[in-house]
């Protein structure tokens, strides 16, 4: 019987060694970073906080990096079923509960290493071009939610990926509806009260500083609101995988 932490290290070896994944993550912190970087450079002189709460110029460039974190999660089980080899993978682990969970946790420890730095990154790049005030009530918390938010959607997207099955549907359907189709619910009346309570929008409010009246739930409810989503994802991803005919 294969035990958890070989697999875990097998899993690590299959990131490591395939382009596309190790590629990902820097691509997010990139993304993050870099346009984070150029719209403050941009704007910073004329408004040092791009839409109404302060911390819209620090996570600016997330709004385009967190794509990137959607397809780290694709990628880590995606791959496998488009070429098959899921079916080795849960030959050579006959535990697939093992299998699915050394996977979350290489999810999730790279999406904590990504949100760490991405999050520091941006921090760091507002306080080099505008300057930051890191008195500003809520602005710790607003980091920690930033971090966190990382690895939550990269498990999120790998439990969708494991229900779906499929690399091209998840990575075709699912990141621009993730993302793209919440925006849009958000914007229509009498619809952008469930929009809000969908998982990235959450997870973006979260890392906001001040409050919302239109939102009727706090900062720390809105990260709890996203783990929820992540959990339920987490766990249709195992249910799916356990029911998978290799």
């Amino acid at each position: 019987m294969t035990s958890a932490l070989a697999v875990l290290r097998s899993e690590r070896v299959k990131f490591t060694t395939l382009r596309s994944q190790w590629i990902t993550p820097l691509v997010a912190v990139a993304l993050t970073v870099g346009i984070t970087v150029l719209v403050n450079i941009a704007y910073g002189t004329v408004d040092h906080t791009p839409g109404e709460d302060p911390a819209g110029g620090i996570y600016y460039g997330l709004l385009f990096g967190h794509v990137a974190v959607a397809c780290i999660g694709v990628l880590l089980l995606g791959q496998e079923f488009n070429t098959r080899m899921i079916g080795v993978s849960l030959t050579a682990v006959p535990r697939r509960g093992r299998l699915y969970g050394a996977k979350l946790a290489v999810g999730a420890g790279l999406g904590l290493l990504v949100g760490l730095v991405s999050t520091a990154g941006s921090f760091l790049a507002v306080a080099t071009t505008v300057g930051l005030d890191l008195s500003t009530p809520g602005l710790g918390r607003s980091f920690l939610a930033g971090v966190l938010y990382h690895p939550l959607l990269v498990m999120l997207c790998l439990g969708l990926t494991a229900m779906m099955r499929n690399f091209s549907a998840a990575l075709g359907v699912l990141t621009p509806m993730l993302f793209l189709g919440t925006t849009f619910l958000a914007a229509i009346p009498g619809v952008s009260e469930v929009g809000r309570f969908l998982p990235d929008r959450a997870g973006l409010y979260a890392m906001q500083t001040q409050m919302d009246p239109a939102v009727h739930y706090g900062h720390w409810t809105a990260l709890l609101i996203m783990a929820l989503w992540t959990a339920a994802a987490a766990y249709g991803g195992l249910r799916s995988i356990r029911r998978y005919a290799a």
